[in-house]
């Protein structure tokens, strides 16, 4: 079904009689849900909890595997290990605890998360016209009380500056994009990590060849939808916390009792002064233990706030703690361990047991950033940034929970790639988060920006948060650059390939809009070219012409006037929308509206996102047929109507297709006619659900020369 943001979704009302609907904000009585998030029990939010530990939080609870591994150290000391401890406890605490599950999840639109969440959010209460923005989107009232001088000037700014709106766009664009390289690459990393043996029959091409297997029955397994990954996930994933709390306690009460004591933050302070750079590069193994937290936030969507919030406070965090507290604990008594710091750790009783979950926990680990994936992408055809594909909704409760086949195929080769190309080496570990922290601070600078335009909130406490949350955020930065020569280029390689495609789908969709607003056709001009005194000819029968554009008649209906020089006797202009609820009631799926005063009418057909996405055009001929009797009490127009289905029914389909003019730079040209056009040809059609007879449909084309 067609998901273009100029199917629209704005207010409408009926259109009764002729309707200038150049001047109209929407051309049909439009049904539009409560634009609020879904109100849940106690219970739901509970089970929801439950449901996401498979799902969200496989990537931050496995973290204890690799932390103290990562790290350079040798000859440790208990001062040492205690500010090390330290760092993993304020670093959960303050960029996860504080940060994601008390700040940023309010920042969600309508139940969705992720950095294009928030851009819709926040294009829901400033204006957006930029070249570069093509969302066009209702805009919200202010609910939150008077706005300060300060959030005034922030966004009658934003508002004025396309530069700012561009810009907005483009970090916006590049943090989904980072999202999606560290999609492909968590599963990569994660998959190694559960299966490594000590064996030494065991090779590394066994390992590889070992995980690409797993890697295919995961990417397989995501079409049965998140509920049921769930199910099969979150017990591993209970299974896995409660182990690791078992362990940790008995490990602090065995080894070090009093290593709770890290928990003052003052160990960090004298870890720096003792360690200096080598502390400073300690951050990039230390940032480790948080990089499944942005997943977190884009995951939302799967199931709610309330459920996150839980999940997190009550078990993954506590849990965490424990878990590290055990591992340091031991470190203390065994420092020459801490290359194998978490299986070292393990009693000898319970280790072939905790290999086992722990190799599951890996492959679940690759969940979250599979699911943010697909959350985002969604997100992104919503706003017109993407290249249509394929998007399945898998739950009937939970609108976000959805799948997409062509996604998830691409994440497939691109983990597979990396691990065979890779071998499970260095450079693979090192490339591991390394975009995280990047798009942990467009986060950060968007959250600050909703505070302060949306929230009203006061300055002093958004500088409170945006401040300390830069210059944290900017700490862990610096320390992880060192790894872009050592691999940790592999992420920004993806992220700029997802960038060129959603950038130039954006540049090309906002040029089209931008043509079709400058150049769609009025009533009066339709009039005029139908009238009596015209040479068009008028022939039997019935048009239904397919466009997705919602404000006015498109360019191309004027080209195929005038170059086929007949027009059936009615015409009919259709255009498909879904709409963001589960399913639309029959009553309210078709509307129609009368388009000047020469036997052309306007349709809309609406979809939930439950419904059945396959249109009988035949079929839907008739209803539309119906729908326009009746409309109209003139009978002299219903004889009219019934007399041309009668005489034969003509399905035409509009196919544009972007020129760049002689004017446009080199760059303009090139992604107009070569990346615009490729994407354009190899995405999924408009109006993919629609069957038609094909011996009674037409494509018609036009050049856009822009």
């Amino acid at each position: 079904m067609n998901s273009d943001p100029e199917n629209g979704s704005g207010n409408g009302r009926q259109i009764e009689g002729e309707v200038d609907i150049d001047t109209t904000m929407s051309f049909a009585k439009t049904y539009q849900p409560p634009q609020r998030e879904k109100a849940y029990s106690s219970w739901e939010s509970m089970v929801l909890a439950y449901q996401s530990l498979g799902v969200v939080y496989g990537d931050l609870g496995t973290s204890p595997v690799n932390v103290f591994s990562a790290t350079s150290f040798t000859n440790l000391s208990e001062d040492d290990l205690l500010g090390t401890l330290s760092l993993i406890i304020w670093t959960l605490t303050s960029l996860v605890l504080v940060k994601y599950v008390f700040i940023v999840l309010h920042a969600n639109d309508h139940g969705e998360g992720g950095t294009f969440a928030i851009y819709s959010y926040i294009c829901r209460h400033i204006h957006f016209n930029s070249k570069l923005t093509i969302h066009n989107t209702r805009l919200e009232s202010d609910c939150t009380g008077g706005r300060s001088p300060l959030s005034t000037r922030a966004k009658d700014f934003l508002e004025r500056s396309s530069s700012a709106q561009n810009f907005l766009t483009v970090i916006v664009l590049l943090g989904t994009c980072m999202v999606i390289g560290d999609g492909a690459l968590t599963p990569a990393t994660c998959a190694l990590q559960g299966i490594q043996s000590r064996s030494s029959k065991i090779t590394r091409d066994h390992v590889v060849w070992i995980s690409v297997v797993v890697l295919v029955a995961l990417f397989v397994f995501q079409r049965c939808g998140t509920s049921k990954v769930s199910c099969l996930f979150s017990p591993i994933m209970l299974i896995w916390f409660a182990t690791n709390v078992s362990i940790g306690v008995y490990n602090i009460f065995k080894y070090e009792p009093s290593i709770l004591k890290a928990a003052s933050p003052h160990y960090i302070v004298k870890f720096f002064m003792a360690n200096g750079k080598t502390a400073w590069d300690l951050l990039g193994a230390v940032f480790l233990s948080i990089t499944g937290a942005e997943a977190m936030f884009a995951d939302l969507g799967h199931f709610n706030k309330r459920a996150i919030q839980l999940g997190f406070s009550f078990v993954v965090y506590p849990s965490l703690i424990v878990t590290y507290a055990g591992e340091t604990a031991y470190l203390v008594k065994h420092p020459e361990n801490i290359v194998d710091a978490y299986y070292s750790s393990l009693p000898n009783l319970v280790y072939w047991p905790m290999f086992v979950v722990s190799t599951l926990a890996a492959v679940v680990a690759s969940q979250s950033m599979i699911s943010a994936c697909f959350s985002i992408v969604k997100q992104s055809l919503a706003l017109g940034c993407f290249p249509r594909v394929n998007i399945v909704h898998t739950s009937s409760k939970h609108q976000g929970q959805v799948y997409s086949p062509e996604i998830n195929y691409i994440l497939l080769i691109l983990t597979v790639a990396l691990v065979v190309g890779f071998k499970g080496g260095v450079e693979l570990a090192n490339a591991y988060g390394v975009v995280v922290i990047w798009v942990m601070m467009i986060t950060t600078f968007l959250t600050s920006l909703v505070m302060l335009v949306i929230w009203k909130t006061n300055v002093v406490v958004v500088l409170g948060f945006l401040v300390p949350y830069v210059l944290m955020e900017g700490a862990f930065m610096t320390s992880l650059l060192r790894k872009i020569p050592q691999g940790g280029w592999v992420p920004f390689a993806i992220s700029v390939l997802f960038m060129t495609v959603m950038m130039s789908w954006t540049y090309g969709r906002s040029k089209k809009t931008t043509y079709e607003a400058e150049n769609k056709m009025s009533v009066t001009e339709l009039d005029e070219a139908l009238s009596s005194n015209s040479s068009i000819c008028r022939t039997p029968g019935v048009c239904f012409f397919f466009t997705d554009l919602v404000h006015g008649i498109p360019p191309i209906i004027r080209r195929y006037i005038h170059h086929m020089n007949s027009v059936r006797e009615i015409m009919v202009v259709v255009t498909i929308r879904t709409l963001p609820i589960k399913t639309i009631s029959p009553e309210e799926r078709l509307h129609v509206g009368k388009l000047g005063r020469n036997g052309v009418y306007r349709c809309l057909i609406q979809f939930g996102y439950k419904d059945a996405e396959d249109i009988d055009g035949a079929k839907y001929a008739d209803f539309i047929a119906a729908k326009l009797l009746e409309l109209t009490d003139d009978t002299g127009e219903k004889r009219k109507i019934q007399s041309a289905m009668k005489k034969g029914i003509e399905f035409v389909t509009g196919r544009t297709i972007l020129k760049a003019d002689k004017t446009s730079g080199v760059l303009s040209r090139f992604t107009i006619d070569y990346m615009y056009r490729f994407l354009q040809k190899n995405s999924m059609p408009a109006f993919s659900a629609v069957r038609t007879p094909s011996d009674a449909t037409l494509q018609v084309g036009m050049l856009y020369e822009i």
